[in-house]
């Protein structure tokens, strides 16, 4: 005989992570969910397993074979079969007291009130593209003072907002008022991810179609949504543990082994949203405006100025927010984008000549700025779009700027270097000294490309590179001008930086780290400290140990010395597509540019320190380097050490794309 339903058994499990008295509120809590569909349906279902009594369910849609993909109670058995009526037997399955008020017919202006009548908290599942009523609703629930939570799946992840009483309302933070649906579209998708995890892998933009009021999903996401939902009911019924509300908000994404905590105050008022909204805003205007067929009724201006289309702007900002993981010296993103339309960007660059002893003749930012284009190359190849880089007429060697154009090449494959663009990082720490490998040697000598090869330095050259560093860290020690530069680029404090970097990622220890923030604060208190000390300590871990743990040093030559600025771009995109490919071998590695720099500069006769004896040095040192690379044939543009081992935890990260839009053009963090 099964034994009869039993509240106190069938929530058993759940005492523990609730005592048996907030088990009983749960049991005499309202909740309200407005939509039966991805979302909303399974939020009933968990609830329901979490023992929450009384739910108010509203929808009117049935179920269809198009989702079966995401909603729990979409099956061949109920297609056809409205989904509230579905979803109140799975509730009532799991607990044959729930106290459930259906409404069949949605929610309208009214039934709202009845929908919202003694309830304790409203769970938005409504349809994204739900805008008249969603508004109403969450207006209802402010004017009521009812907690209300809306959790967006997005990609394979999920993002939460919560409204609550007396707080930030739906309204002040989504700024809709009475815009147009396809502006309020803009701004729901703007402020729900204001981190954006989800849109690096979109991998086809066409599955989203605003137009046809679809797009894609998965039910990881709406799983995570429903785990997310839950999480932050249990503490507002239960008025237990902290729960953040708008503007402050959370993405978590798995596929990307992320969560961010946002927070916009002002909601969309904040820069950072009105210029996220202004580029969807502008450019699908411009799409528009181009795209219409010859013949073809072209929209009227007011809509055209208030909708976006992800399938051609969320492509692009896909591609901006892998391009800015490109390397740059000392992480300074010498760089910002200008979004023109679908099709094309524009790229404003500046060299660091007036703020970095080590740029002086801006090569090592060109250099930079080659590995940032052809970062976007490569990821604009998940988008099946081929890319072409033109210099703009009239920009100067010192902020040269590029037109990027990306256009349709059907059948094209997504680059394999795509996954290691976020993982390359700089490892500054000890190596495997395994050598490399025949395998991975020929893949790095192919991924350089024509005119590139490499020179390897192993075995006794390794001891002679090593040297090299410690010697020419020396001279950067004793430096005032390069103590400029560390002063404005040590992050002290940190693991990780969106600027500069982090004072855990130099590979030094603890002791001396504080040493170094404590001489670090003024170039007095420096060179005093260097005359007693000497210099060799920082060096001997940062340089001359390093140097000696790992497979080999590396040096890139050009078959021809560079002589431009697009003959360092270059030189920079085979760089980029060389430490891409070590990354995407498992080794990590640590550029060595500051001898090839010092020695540019006594081969040009450029003047980089007002200290005489420091120059002299700089004459020994270039000595050196030739020693150390030898007589082969083609011209040095990048150097480094690599090996096996771990990607750094301690990095460089880098500021929201939003921050490196072109209306901070010549900003610096």
């Amino acid at each position: 005989m099964i034994n009869p339903f039993s509240y106190s058994e069938a929530f058993s499990r759940n005492i523990g992570w609730v005592t048996r008295e907030e088990q009983e509120k749960l049991r005499g809590a309202r909740v309200a969910i407005a939509g039966m569909g991805g979302v909303g349906g399974i939020y009933a279902v968990t609830l329901a397993r979490l023992g929450v009594g009384t739910f108010h369910l509203a929808d009117f849609d049935t179920y269809d074979i198009a989702n079966f993909n995401r909603q729990v109670g979409a099956m061949m058995s109920t297609r056809g079969k409205a989904k509230v009526e579905v979803i109140a037997d799975m509730v009532r399955d799991i607990n044959p007291e729930a106290n459930i008020t259906i409404f069949p017919n949605g929610i309208d202006a009214a039934s709202l009130p009845a929908f919202l009548d003694g309830v304790d908290l409203y769970v938005d599942g409504l349809d994204f593209f739900v805008f008249d009523i969603r508004q109403k609703t969450f207006a209802a629930c402010a004017e009521r003072r009812i907690p209300a939570t809306t959790v967006a799946p997005l990609g394979m992840g999920a993002a939460v907002l919560n409204f609550l009483p007396g707080q930030m309302t739906f309204e002040e933070y989504f700024q809709w008022g009475e815009l147009p649906e396809n502006e309020k579209a803009i701004r729901f998708l703007v402020g729900l991810s204001p981190a954006g995890l989800h849109r690096a892998y979109l991998v086809d933009p066409s599955a989203v179609n605003f137009a046809e009021r679809r797009g894609p999903s998965t039910i990881m996401s709406v799983q995570i949504c429903a785990g997310i939902a839950a999480t932050q009911a249990l503490k507002i019924l239960l008025k237990r543990g902290k729960v953040l509300a708008a503007p402050h908000g959370l993405q978590f994404d798995p596929f990307r082994n992320k969560m961010a905590h946002t927070w916009r105050p002002g909601g969309n008022k904040n820069p950072i949203q009105r210029l996220a909204i202004a580029i969807g805003r502008r450019h699908l205007a411009s799409l528009l405006r181009q795209g219409a067929p010859s013949g073809a009724p072209q929209a009227s201006p007011t809509p055209a100025k208030n909708m976006m289309t992800p399938s051609s702007h969320e492509r692009i900002v896909a591609i901006l927010d892998k391009a800015r993981w490109a390397p740059s010296g000392d992480n300074d993103q010498p760089w910002r984008f200008e979004i023109l339309d679908g099709a094309r960007v524009r790229v404003h660059c500046s060299d660091t000549r007036d703020i970095c002893v080590y740029d002086l003749e801006g090569w090592p930012s060109q250099i930079a700025i080659g590995a940032m284009l052809e970062t976007m190359a490569i990821a604009a190849t998940a988008h099946g779009l081929a890319t072409e880089v033109v210099r703009c007429d009239g920009s100067t060697d010192k902020d040269p700027v590029f037109d990027v154009s990306f256009t349709e090449q059907p059948g094209m494959a997504a680059d394999a270097l795509i996954p290691a663009i976020e993982v390359r990082s700089v490892q500054r720490r000890p190596m495997s000294r395994r050598a490399l490998t025949v395998h991975e040697k020929q893949e790095l000598a192919q991924s350089v490309g024509p005119g590139y090869q490499v020179q390897w330095l192993e075995g006794p050259a390794r001891m002679d590179a090593a040297k090299l560093m410690y010697n020419n860290a020396r001279l950067r020690l004793l430096m005032p001008e390069a103590y400029e530069v560390h002063k404005r680029v040590i992050k002290w404090g940190k693991v990780q930086s969106e600027w500069g970097v982090p004072d855990q990622a130099l590979g030094v220890d603890n002791m001396t780290i504080h040493l170094m923030k404590w001489a670090m604060v003024s170039w007095g208190r420096l060179k005093r400290m260097n005359t007693l000390m000497g210099t060799w300590a920082p060096r001997l871990q940062m340089d001359l140990v390093p140097g000696l743990a790992c497979a080999a040093h590396f040096v890139i030559r050009a078959e021809a010395e560079p002589r431009s600025v697009a003959d360092y771009i270059a030189a920079g995109r085979a760089m980029q597509r060389f430490w891409l490919t070590l990354t995407r071998l498992g080794l990590v590695m640590q550029p060595e540019m500051t001898p090839l720099i010092f020695s540019s500069y006594v081969r040009n006769g450029k003047t980089f320190t007002a200290n005489a004896g420091l120059a002299a040095m700089a004459v020994g040192l270039s000595g050196q380097l030739d020693r150390v690379l030898g007589d082969k044939p083609g011209f040095p543009v990048f150097m480094g050490r690599l090996g096996q081992g771990k990607s750094a935890t301690a990095r460089s990260t880098r500021p929201a794309l939003a921050h490196l839009m072109v209306t901070d053009v010549g900003k610096r963090g």
